[in-house]
This record gives C-alpha cells, structure tokens and sequence, in this order.
C-alpha cells in the first residue's frame, strides 16, 4: 500500500466532506460568475464579456425589485406570524398533556410529508369557496401554514431537551412564572424559536409552488424568476441571487463567531 492510498484512506471522511461541500455551492459560484456577465442577447447562458453594468444597476429591469420587496415583505411577515404561532403550539405539545395532543403531532408533520402542490391546490380550493380574492394576504396565510410545521418541529425539539430543574431553581428563587419565562425559558428555547424563524424566511421567499397556486395576479420574486426564464433571464437576478447568497453566509459567520464567543466567556 502506498502512502498516497494510506492518506486518502485516512482522510476519506475530510475529502467526501469537501467534495460535497463544493458540489452544493458549485451552482452558487456560476450564478457569481454569471451576474457580471453581459450577455449579447436574451439569456444568459454563455460567458460573453466582462461587465458590472447589472451591479451598478440591480433595479434596471422593470418590476424586478417591485417583486423582490413583496417577496421579502411576504416572508418577513410570514416569519413573525409562523414563528409566534409556532412556538406556542411548541411549548404546548411539549409541556402538556391532553387527550388530542397524537392527533396534533400527526397534523404538525402533515404539511412536511405532504408534497407543496397538494397543499397549495387545497388552499386555493377553499380560497375560491370562501370567495376571497386572491394576493397578497392569501399569499402570507398559504406561507404561515407552510412555515408553521417546520417552527414546530425546531422549537418542541428544543423544548424537550430543557432541563425542568432550571426553572424549578427560578421559582424556588422566588422568581414569578413570567420572570422564570423570560429569564430562563425563553433564552435556553431561543436558539431553536432562531432556527425556526430563519427556515421560515428561507422557505417563505423561495417559495413558488404554493405562492403560483395562491397569487392570483401578485408576482413575488421566484414568480418573476420563473417567468423572465420563459423570455430571457437578465443578469440583475444573478446579482440578487449572489447578494442573498452573500447575506445568509454571513448570518452564518456571524452565528458561529457568536457561539464560539459564549463558549469562551
């Protein structure tokens, strides 16, 4: 056996690792590469020449960043009622016994088993029942439903894992049961209410499928994505794509430097 094999048998884990890393941010590099392209036609395909035209101009195509505004106006919104709603069906099921609390878990964990098209053809289903217009509020109660599961899943996880005798010690303490949750409950079950909230704000703005079934004449940002690609894909959506690349790596950075700071303090 030679050293050459002995190294990579040792550090086979390490190299799988890499490589699946840059197969997942492979895409996320061309559309870099691509959003200082200037194409000579329609599409934006083929390497022509070098340009930063689309950077210094990211709104030069019409109604673009009307739809990114909605898109990031719908998945905020979504993110605060999913998130809220989410963590105190959370703190129920985890803290609670009732006699339908089987049933509850079965429903929470439809809407991730279940595929999006199904979801949104029922929602547009009773949309049209109820006679309700289609746009922006049937939109954002499609996307608290969507969201509502995943919240669930990440904060009852984190709750489960709390130990009581924290806030047994609070209240021994004297501390009021408000005091006990705001002091103790509340920031041991925040890293995963942050979980939550942050897959939230993903699914919710890179959501097509149940926001075609439910916009009606809306178009969020994945929807003018979707239809610009029928026509010709400018380069400005590769300098959105890189920015919101850009801002969630650095979400990340930012969490890691902070958690790696609380464990040294």
């Amino acid at each position: 056996m030679t050293a050459l094999t002995r190294w990579i048998r040792r550090n086979l884990v390490i190299i799988a690792g890499i490589g699946t890393l840059a197969y997942l941010i492979l895409p996320n590099v061309v559309v870099l590469v691509f959003s200082f392209n200037k194409p000579n036609g329609r599409f934006n395909y083929e390497w022509q020449r070098f340009s930063t035209d689309a950077w210094t101009d990211p709104c030069g195509v019409a109604d673009m960043c009307g739809s990114l505004s909605l898109s990031l106006k719908i998945a905020v919104w979504a993110t605060i009622g999913s998130t809220v709603l989410g963590t105190m069906i959370a703190f129920a099921l985890a803290r609670y016994r009732f006699r339908a609390r089987p049933a509850v878990n079965s429903l929470i964990f439809l809407p991730m088993a279940m595929p999006e098209v199904v979801m949104a053809a029922s929602l547009a289903t009773l949309f049209l029942n109820m006679g309700v217009d289609f746009g922006f509020w049937t939109i954002l109660i499609a996307h608290v439903m969507f969201c509502l599961s995943f919240v669930v899943t990440a904060v009852k996880a984190r709750v489960m894992s709390m130990d009581p005798r924290l806030e047994q010690a609070a209240q021994d303490l004297y501390a009021s049961p408000a005091q006990t949750f705001l002091r103790v409950t509340l920031p041991i079950a925040a890293p995963g209410i942050a979980a939550g909230a942050l897959l939230s704000f993903a699914l919710s703005f890179d959501d097509f499928i149940i926001t075609n079934f439910n916009a009606g004449s809306t178009v969020t940002f994945p929807m003018f994505v979707w239809g610009s690609a029928q026509r010709g894909t400018p380069v400005q959506i590769n300098v959105i794509g890189t920015a919101m690349f850009a801002v969630a790596v650095l979400c990340v950075l930012v969490g890691q430097l902070a958690g790696a700071r609380r464990k040294r303090s």
